[in-house]
């Protein structure tokens, strides 16, 4: 009677953990999302937003890199605005996406002016001659 590689017994091999076992890849079209909302909702927290923000992201490896254009009130806390959105941008990409986000970088497309009382519209209740 011959023997057959049926015949042998097998060694299993070692098991994997389960994070060791593939890899996760977030599109960077995922990630420009999460960076947008992040940034609407920080504006959102300092005041009323005036227009949705916009965002682009660089993924690699783990690592992204984003910039994000907003149109902002003006006069306004600029410096406070920006900070507020870099720092929830940031939080909210480590968070979700689990990459380091070494930097946000902010251009302020627009300042829109706030409305003012009649007098800023113009209409100081003279008569133009």
């Amino acid at each position: 009677m011959s023997t057959s590689d049926t015949d042998t017994p097998r060694s299993t091999p070692p098991r994997v953990p389960p994070a060791d076992r593939g890899a996760t890849r977030i599109a960077d079209r995922v990630v420009t999302k999460i960076a947008a909302q992040a940034a609407r909702e920080a504006l959102a927290a300092t005041g009323p937003a005036p227009a949705r923000p916009h965002a682009t992201v660089t993924v690699h490896h783990d690592i992204a890199r984003v910039h994000v254009s907003l149109e902002l009130d003006y006069p306004s806390d600029l410096t406070a605005q920006c900070a507020a959105v870099r720092r929830e941008v940031t939080e909210r990409i480590e968070r979700c996406a689990g990459m380091a986000v070494p930097e946000v970088h902010i251009d302020i497309e627009r300042l829109r002016p706030l409305p003012a009382g009649p007098a800023a519209s113009g209409r100081s209740g003279r008569r133009l001659r």
